[in-house]
C-alpha cells in the first residue's frame, strides 16, 4: 500500500526549496517518458545539471536518503536519477505504468517502488491528484508542501489535469534490498514495534533483543 511520510523537508529545506525553483530551467517533459507514456504526459521538467538544478538535488537526495521512516519503509538499494516537474493548466500525466528498469549498466534500477515528493502547497493549485489504482480501489493523493508518498511501481496511477496554478513535484524510484512488498511491510511492522519498544524496556532486554534479531535474520533470508 502507499504510504504518506509527512514533513520529510523541513522549513529551512523549504525555505532553500523555494528559493531555487525561480532559478531552474525547463524543458518538454516527454523528454524522459517511455513510448507508451510519452502519448499521457503533459508537463515540463526541470535541468538539475546547472547550479541551481544541481543545489536542489542534492538537498532533495540529502533528506530522502536520511530519513529513517523512508529508509524502514523502502529499504533502498539503488536510487534512480531525481525529476523535478512542472504541470501548468491544462497538463497532467495520463494513467500509466513506470518501466520495470530506469538507467542502464551499474546505474541500472529496478524500480520496486515510485515517489513524489510534492514542493508546492496544495491549495496553490486545483486538480494534479496522483491517483493510484489498488486492487480496484483508487488511492488519491495530495500532499503538503514537504510531504512524500511512496507507492509500488507496479501499480497504474495518473496524475489528474491541472485546473489552476501549478503543481511542483519531485520524483523517482527505489530499488529495494527486499523485492517483495509483504515482506518489507512485515519488516517495517517489526521495526515500528521496535521503536515503541525502546521506550520502555532497555535495549539489551530479552524482548528487544530477540526482536533485533528477528530483524536481522528476516532481512538477511529475504534481501539480495
Amino acid at each position: 500500500m502507499p504510504i504518506t511520510i509527512g514533513n520529510v523537508l523541513d522549513e529551512a529545506d523549504l525555505a532553500s526549496v523555494a528559493e531555487l525553483l525561480p532559478q531552474l530551467m525547463w524543458a518538454d517533459g516527454t523528454k524522459t517518458a517511455g513510448a507508451v507514456a510519452r502519448e499521457v504526459k503533459r508537463n515540463r521538467q526541470a535541468d538539475l545539471s546547472t547550479r541551481s538544478g544541481t543545489r536542489l538535488r542534492e538537498l532533495v537526495q540529502t533528506a530522502l536518503r536520511t530519513h529513517p521512516v523512508v529508509q524502514a519503509f523502502a529499504r533502498p538499494a539503488k536510487w534512480s536519477p531525481l525529476i523535478v516537474s512542472q504541470t501548468g493548466e491544462g497538463g497532467g500525466y495520463g494513467t500509466h505504468i513506470d518501466n520495470a528498469f530506469m538507467g542502464a549498466g551499474d546505474s541500472r534500477v529496478r524500480t520496486d517502488l515510485s515517489f513524489t515528493l510534492f514542493l508546492s502547497e496544495p491549495d496553490s493549485y486545483e486538480g494534479g491528484e496522483l491517483n493510484i489504482d489498488m486492487a480496484g480501489m483508487t488511492h488519491s493523493v495530495k500532499g503538503a508542501r514537504g510531504d512524500l508518498v511512496i507507492y509500488p511501481s507496479t501499480t497504474l496511477h495518473q496524475v489528474a489535469e491541472v485546473t489552476r496554478g501549478r503543481r511542483i513535484v519531485c520524483v523517482g524510484w527505489i530499488q529495494s534490498l527486499i523485492r517483495s512488498g509483504d515482506q518489507r511491510e512485515i519488516l517495517f511492522d517489526l521495526d515500528n514495534l521496535k521503536a515503541e519498544l525502546l521506550a520502555s524496556h532497555d535495549k539489551n532486554s530479552p524482548e528487544l533483543l530477540t526482536l533485533s534479531k528477528t530483524l536481522a535474520n528476516l532481512t538477511r533470508m529475504w534481501g539480495e
